[in-house]
């Protein structure tokens, strides 16, 4: 008999008939105030009273009908009830915040409420929740309790995937996005006051979580990212490159990877010159430099380079006069100055960048041993060099990103990134190198009579190859005592290795 007034209830519910169904429902929740059942009934009625009021406009209204729920104080086995509700806070979050920027205040309300209940976990509509929540407070100093209440444990398998729009456009994963989030809040923040917010606990707590997210799934860009920042934030330079070189590789085109590796190396100003360099490389938006060209501009300065100190002011004041950004103190100090009015606008530094690429590039790529290798054969018209660096592994690669003049007989310092013997190499760094003992070991002098067969263009010394380009140069001919040098070089059509002439002396 008890449970009599459950069904009347609810028939009234799905009839509309709200008013009735809480008339009922209270009536039978006073005579019976702590018995679950009348707690049940009225708790669906009050649910059906929100779920009118989902709009912006009818915020205060949702937020009545869902604190009447919280205050029932219903048990955790309420998982379908809470799991409705779960959409229908979720829902209202989205519109109040897509509706204006004065949503703050709700939102803490609102918040605090739905920490209340017990939802299944993980689940879909618990994984709305967060999908809101998470848009609604991501910059605010909420954020962490917010998202350490949720628990990112409770991510579903396909939160940990892209997500496709109906537009076909790939948004990032939302745990991904969440643990970004999470680390942006731990990083250290400077009070007006001169005071820095930093919570080292914190930091160590989530580091390791950051970590296995980042081996977990390596399609991730970003909490590499975001480990670096916050391992240098603890003073970790060691840990702190393991974990950016990998993302730096990626993303070597974006300046920003150049900024934030320099900050690993404050105590070296000619390494984080090389890098701020390398960063000014990159094609970027000039609104987006302006800070370091600034940066790079101090350095100048200190190096007494005011030519090139002098450009990089003139084009951070252009991208801020273009935009309306104000112009810095220091930066109209610096144009006042005798040494900005004598210097000469170079217009820009590329040249003074492509002096210092090495250095950064053998930052980046520091783990990877170099090796020394011998140029064999130049091709100036495609850019190509040959090398040895033994007789096992030799072959060809483009140099001109790496060096402008080369000539045979160079050595170079080079780290090589893949390839097979006798092909085409990839390489990740390239520098002239003056090793003497290595270059010995393919190099020779040699001296006695030219051999030019008859009929052919080519001959020999010895054992040396005289190339048929040589022998017009040099106008040689059969029975000449020459003096020259030779280089080893593989014979493809012999598949053996011999020498050929490079230089007569």
């Amino acid at each position: 008999m008890k449970n009599m007034p459950a069904k009347e209830i609810k028939a009234l519910r799905q009839q509309g008939k709200l008013a009735e169904a809480l008339e009922l429902a209270q009536a039978e929740l006073a005579a019976e105030p702590d018995n679950i059942w009348p707690k049940r009934n009225i708790s669906w009625v009050y649910y059906d009273y929100l779920k009118q009021n989902t709009a912006p406009e009818h915020f205060d209204d949702f937020l009545l009908w869902l604190t009447k729920i919280a205050d029932l104080n219903l048990p955790e086995e309420e998982k379908m009830l809470f799991d409705h509700l779960s959409w229908q806070i979720g829902s209202i979050v989205f519109k109040t915040f897509n509706s204006g920027p004065a949503h703050y205040g709700k939102m803490i309300q609102l918040v605090g409420l739905a920490q209340s209940f017990s939802y299944t976990r993980p689940s879909e509509g618990y994984s709305f929740l967060f999908k809101a929540f998470h848009k609604a407070l991501k910059d605010t100093d909420a954020y962490l309790q917010f998202a350490d209440w949720w628990d990112y444990e409770n991510f579903r398998p396909e939160d940990y995937q892209k997500e496709k729009l109906e537009n076909g456009k790939e948004i990032m994963a939302l745990a991904e996005q969440a643990y970004i989030t999470y680390a942006k809040h731990l990083l250290p923040d400077k009070q007006p006051d001169g005071n820095v917010i930093f919570d080292r606990t914190r930091i160590e707590s989530f580091l390791p979580k950051l970590e296995e997210l980042g081996n977990k799934y390596p399609f991730y860009q970003y909490p590499a990212y975001f480990q670096a920042k916050l391992l240098l934030s603890l003073g970790d330079r060691e840990n702190m490159l393991s974990a950016l070189i990998p993302f730096a590789r990626k993303k070597q085109n974006d300046f920003w990877v150049w900024e934030i590796l320099s900050e690993a190396f404050t105590q070296d100003e000619e390494k984080v010159f090389a890098l701020y360099c390398r960063a000014l490389s990159c094609q970027s938006p000039e609104e987006m430099l302006i800070n370091l060209r600034q940066k790079m501009a101090a350095m100048l300065i200190r190096k007494q380079l005011y030519n090139e100190a002098r450009t990089e002011t003139e084009l951070l004041v252009a991208a801020r006069n273009e935009k309306g950004y104000r112009i810095p103190d220091v930066v109209n100090n610096w144009q006042s100055q005798e040494w900005y009015i004598s210097a000469v606008n170079l217009k820009n530094n590329k040249k003074l960048y492509n002096q210092y690429k090495h250095i950064a590039d053998g930052i980046l790529f520091a783990d990877i041993p170099e090796v020394t290798v011998i140029v064999e054969f130049v091709n100036t018209d495609k850019k190509m060099l040959n090398f040895i660096e033994t007789e096992s592994k030799y072959g060809f690669f483009k140099y001109d990103r790496f060096l402008k003049n080369v000539n045979i007989g160079d050595t170079l310092k080079v780290r090589f990134q893949s390839g097979t013997p006798g092909g085409l190499f990839k390489v990740y760094t390239v520098t002239k190198a003056d090793d003497a003992g290595f270059r010995n070991q393919f190099y020779k002098e040699v001296e006695g009579i030219v051999h030019i067969p008859a009929g052919k263009s080519f001959g020999f010394l010895d054992d040396v190859f005289i190339q048929p380009s040589l022998v017009t140069k040099h106008k040689l001919t059969d029975g000449a005592l020459v003096k020259a040098t030779a280089i080893k070089s593989y014979n493809e059509s012999k598949k053996q290795w011999g020498w050929k002439m490079v230089v007569k002396l």
